[in-house]
């Protein structure tokens, strides 16, 4: 298709506060953006400089700025070529009529024009992987802003690190935490149209070596339709312990419960057709930091609980049945990093990862047609384990003062798919007047998820993973002093043994192709301590079209 359209425009205007709410510093300021710090597409901290994937960042404060609970509306503003679905005020849902679906250079669904999960993006908190043990997919209404010190996203393959699904990109949601001594306690609340309220309150603190964070969350809405009610409750707990300037210690659990309703299609409406849905989340982790070595062992365990009515049409009968499945996922995570020589930056590192789950149908009426079946029955769905193994390296080099380079390797083991081999490889041209030009070739890759495999009619067990390579060029440069910063992305992407669903077999199969490319622009203009402007432009071209992700 040759289809080209303006895909997304953002100009905001921002009043700061925090790290410019301090006594005007110029040199500061305008140092700010050649100075950023990530974590993402890296296990240690690095200037951003250095790496020649893009990188871009949603801070604290863009966050609150949006008085959102969720964090997607943020970053759809903030990050070009970032799409994402919403259907309401509030809530994303799961199941039929959701949305929360995220693409990324048109990475994210699947193939099918009818669009399908979100399994080709990553999203990660805090370096670990987060999505549904079953059906492979991010659960959008679990990622709130309330936890978030910011959110770093990577456009484009990062599967070198993060291993599978991060196919399009992923999205690193970095928890909060307090840096100086002290207690800060923040609230607020909001009431609008369609009995919609939110609610979110904090509480940091840090004394000496002990660090906490506390918050917590109450949100709802009536909607703007009949049946498209939804609420909200969570929180969020981190504690830290600095054993020293070189070893700290933290854990953290995040929980959310959260009740949708889907009204369907306003010509054609559902009638009861509901989630109750739980997630949650906790992580331990023992880092070290010394002057030329780095690294952190970490465990993470994600669970949810999850209850679907699939509703009705006026004039049909109600459900006899609820879809009902209990997904689990863990995981160990090793990995150091090491200055070898000037210059130098060499890291190795280990994942495991067990993830699954069992789902069921529980009676919850007589079936006249299923003579035998009793209510509060259960009907056996799947019942599946699956575990990956992984370890990576990942050489950076700064050749001169002009010029880095970044190759990585990784070796992923899936216990029923099989091995697969992923390399990159990038340079990081450092330019005058603050430019920097980069070239990037990376691979991404996705295993099948146990809903393709074994659950549903269309479910094929011999499915293979999935693969695509992309090829990067970029510049970013600033002006004015470093008020004014930006950035211009040119992209080609080429995929192949994609999943799809064949209409003739009428199951999965590795048979879809994918090929896309295009162009991001971004222009930043700090225009004083209180004002900031942004803007940001995509145009994407996809051979394959799918939904989420708008040409």
């Amino acid at each position: 298709m040759n289809k080209k359209i303006l895909t997304a425009i953002l100009i905001s205007i921002a009043l700061p506060g925090g790290m410019l709410s301090a006594p005007a510093d110029s040199l500061r300021l305008k140092s700010y953006k050649l100075d950023e710090v990530v974590v993402t597409g890296t296990r240690n901290e690095t200037d951003i400089r250095h790496l020649p994937m893009t990188i871009s960042v949603v801070g604290r404060q863009q966050l609150e700025q949006t008085y959102q609970p969720s964090i997607l509306p943020a970053l759809t503003e903030q990050v070009p070529g970032l799409f994402t679905t919403s259907r309401g005020i509030m809530g994303y849902g799961v199941s039929t009529g959701a949305a929360g679906g995220m693409s990324l250079r048109g990475i994210g669904a699947g193939v099918n024009a009818a669009g399908g999960p979100t399994t080709s993006l990553l999203v990660l908190i805090d370096g670990h992987p987060q999505y549904m043990g079953l059906m492979g997919h991010p659960i959008a209404d679990a990622y709130q802003s309330m936890m978030a010190e910011r959110v770093e996203v990577l456009r484009g393959p990062a599967s070198v690190l993060y291993g599978s699904n991060a196919m399009g990109g992923v999205i690193n949601i970095v928890t909060r935490k307090m840096q100086e001594d002290g207690v800060k306690t923040n609230a607020q609340i909001g009431y609008g149209s369609y009995n919609t309220l939110q609610t979110e309150v904090s509480n940091r603190v840090r004394k000496g070596r002990f660090s906490s964070v506390v918050t917590g969350s109450y949100n709802r809405t009536d909607g703007h339709r009949d049946d498209m009610e939804f609420e909200q409750y969570g929180g969020y707990a981190k504690l830290g312990y600095d054993f020293s300037d070189t070893w700290k210690l933290w854990g953290d659990v995040n929980i959310t419960r959260f009740n949708a309703s889907n009204p369907g299609e306003a010509d054609n409406p559902y009638i009861d057709n509901d989630s109750r849905i739980t997630r949650g989340m906790t992580s331990f982790a023992l880092e070290n930091r010394y002057d030329r070595t780095s690294g952190a062992v970490s465990f993470f365990y994600n669970w949810g609980r999850h209850r679907i009515n699939d509703g009705y049409h006026p004039g049909e009968e109600p459900q006899k049945s609820h879809f009902n499945s209990k997904d689990r996922m863990l995981g160990i995570s090793w990995y150091q990093s090491a200055t070898l020589f000037t210059g130098n930056r060499l890291t190795v590192g280990f994942d495991y990862q067990h993830f699954g789950g069992e789902s069921w149908n529980k009676v919850v009426a007589i079936d006249e047609a299923k003579p035998g079946q009793q209510i509060g029955d259960r009907i056996p769905g799947v019942d599946k384990q699956m575990d990956e193994f992984a370890g990576y390296v990942d050489f950076r080099q700064d050749i001169n003062s002009w010029l880095s380079l970044d190759a990585g390797v990784r070796i992923d083991h899936h216990s029923h798919v099989g091995t697969e081999w992923i390399p990159q490889g990038g340079l990081a041209f450092h330019l005058p007047r603050q430019a920097e030009l980069k070239a990037m070739v990376s691979k991404g890759f996705r295993n099948p998820t146990i809903r393709e495999m074994y659950m549903f009619p269309p479910q094929n067990p011999d499915l293979k993973a999935e693969s695509l390579m992309n090829y990067e060029l970029s510049f970013t440069g600033q002006l004015l002093g470093g008020a004014m910063s930006y950035g211009v992305n040119l992209y080609y992407i080429n995929g192949d043994n994609i999943i799809m669903t064949d209409p003739a077999l009428r199951k999965n199969v590795n048979s879809g192709e994918i090929e896309n490319w295009g162009v991001e622009t971004n222009l930043g203009y700090r225009i004083n301590r209180h004002w900031q402007m942004n803007a940001n432009y995509s145009w994407l071209h996809m051979e394959n079209p799918v939904l989420a992700a708008p040409e």
